[in-house]
């Protein structure tokens, strides 16, 4: 008898030993089976909420498409942590998506199961009985003129007359989509707890200005419920093109990053001849045959670029230089952080400070007017090198 007793404690034991206390993603199957184990030793209420923070990260925390590739993603994130780090993640992740939930709040959420158990429960929150989705959509914000930021676009569901249906407690998953001539821009999730839910503040900011076309935009919100994914859609929203993200004019580009020492002449020492490290090795008769001297005025090429960038003829300003910071041709041309967001080039001054065989140093000053007529005054310092006897840019410093 006593070592039956014996025997069963220490299986006991064994069983509790076996349980893990952290998560463990290897695969789908250990997955659930860690989460159940570390669910198991929690009590009612601290279970409800961390099914609710495996919810928040599943939903919000993880970029995927579909419930099989945001689980897998989900499992990547939490792997190894235990439940108050999943929880902590599940407060920052609710917190920078403006979503009101926390961790030490009661239950809110209903009874939330990232693994896919959608059916119906008798007193399921998220059983909300509706017959469409309707949306509200209303400028916020003042860019200084008067005109918006922002466009709020808040979500209702509605009855078979048209009116809100009222609930409270649910986690409905809502998400908004936003396009431009069928293009999708973006995608933000929100939890939807009830139907005064605030909805989205979609911000102009958010909104790459290159990609909006004729100054509208199409949105698509769509709202989960345990039975049914409601859809509305609203076609040709008038934006403010001025508050519309727009790259900045490139900056990068310094003299330092020159790859040949002798291919730009010093900013701060124009007048200085470059120097070549002495080869120990060479034959001491060994003398380079002299580079071919440009006839041309360096400014003149700084002149062409500058003049083609304006008129968008941006294959000949790619061909007026050789800096391996400005990378491809579709780097150097793209529409969103490169060239091919100038609008118009308006030069001011353009002077040579100093040249050499092999290098030149030529000073401009000009406005770059951007494609939504933002204007900015620039003056830059241009690095010059010999190509065979041409000029090439080899590097593009602004200067304060």
């Amino acid at each position: 008898m006593k070592k039956f007793s014996f025997l069963l404690v220490f299986s006991l034991l064994l069983f509790t030993a076996c349980k893990k206390d952290h998560v463990d993603a290897t695969n789908t199957k250990t997955l659930q089976s860690s989460i159940n184990d570390m669910t198991s030793s929690l009590s009612t209420i601290k279970q409800i909420k961390f099914n609710e923070a495996l919810y928040i990260l599943k939903t919000f925390g993880v970029e995927a498409d579909g419930d099989v590739e945001e689980l897998k993603a989900l499992g990547k994130l939490i792997d190894g942590k235990k439940v108050p780090e999943i929880l902590a993640m599940a407060d920052e992740v609710a917190q920078k998506n403006g979503i009101e939930w926390a961790s030490t709040a009661p239950p809110s959420l209903g009874e939330m199961n990232i693994f896919g158990d959608d059916k119906a429960k008798e007193t399921d929150p998220n059983d909300v009985k509706a017959n469409s989705l309707s949306i509200i959509t209303r400028p916020t914000g003042d860019d200084g003129t008067g005109a918006p930021t922002a466009i709020q676009v808040v979500p209702r569901l509605v009855d078979t007359a048209g009116n809100p249906v009222s609930f409270t407690g649910a986690g409905l998953e809502a998400t908004l989509e936003v396009f431009s001539n069928g293009v999708k821009l973006s995608t933000a999730k929100n939890l939807m707890q009830d139907n005064n839910f605030k909805g989205f503040n979609l911000k102009f900011a958010s909104i790459p200005a290159a990609k909006v076309v004729d100054g509208k935009i199409d949105i698509t919100v769509l709202v989960k419920t345990t039975a049914k994914t409601f859809k509305m859609s609203k076609i040709g929203l008038e934006v403010n093109s001025s508050a519309l993200k727009v790259p900045a004019v490139p900056k990068t580009d310094s003299t330092a990053l020159t790859q040949d020492p002798n291919a730009v002449i010093d900013p701060n020492n124009p007048t200085a001849a470059p120097t070549t490290p002495a080869d120990p090795n060479a034959a001491a008769t060994t003398t380079p045959a002299a580079p071919k001297q440009p006839a041309a005025d360096p400014k003149n090429t700084v002149s062409k670029f500058l003049s083609s960038v304006s008129s968008q003829n941006l294959k000949a300003a790619y061909d007026a230089s050789s800096n391996p910071s400005w990378g491809s041709y579709e780097s150097f041309s793209n529409p969103t952080s490169g060239f091919g967001s100038v609008k118009n080039v308006s030069v001011k001054n353009i002077t040579t400070n100093g040249t050499t065989a092999n290098g030149a140093s030529v000073n401009a000053t000009y406005d770059v007017t951007d494609k939504n007529g933002k204007t900015t005054s620039l003056k830059v310092t241009f690095g010059l090198k010999n190509v065979n006897g041409d000029w090439k840019i080899s590097s593009y410093k602004i200067n304060p």
